[in-house]
């Protein structure tokens, strides 16, 4: 074997392990509860939409409101993501819509130099 493929595989067993090892650590702490601490459950509902929010935020930093297209195709592929969720109720599905929505518009009606 040669050295990249030695040292693919080092990282791959690294990678293997660190994997099993976060993934066991909530049922080592947790496993004989029944009931999770408060602190678990309340950070467990709070999370996910401050996740998004973020996600959210980081991907339209970078939109320009002054010069052109005037984030347009960011402004269409929110909408389209709000629009299919409400109708669907598929984050999968809304988020896949909404990427699409923005590449077609940018490779085609807003074209620009990203």
């Amino acid at each position: 074997m040669s050295i990249s493929w030695i040292n693919t595989l080092e990282a791959l067993i690294v990678v293997a392990l660190v994997t099993i090892f976060t993934r066991s650590l909530p049922f080592l702490f947790f496993g004989g509860k029944k009931e999770l601490p408060d602190t678990v459950s309340y950070l467990g509902t709070v999370l996910p939409a401050a996740i998004m929010i973020i996600l959210v935020v980081f991907c339209l930093r970078n939109t320009s409101l002054t010069a052109y297209p005037f984030g347009l195709p960011e402004f269409f592929s929110v909408a389209m993501v709000i629009l299919v969720h409400r109708i669907r109720k598929n984050v999968f599905l809304s988020i896949i819509a909404g990427t699409g929505l923005y590449m077609v518009l940018t490779r085609t009606l807003f074209i620009i130099g990203y």
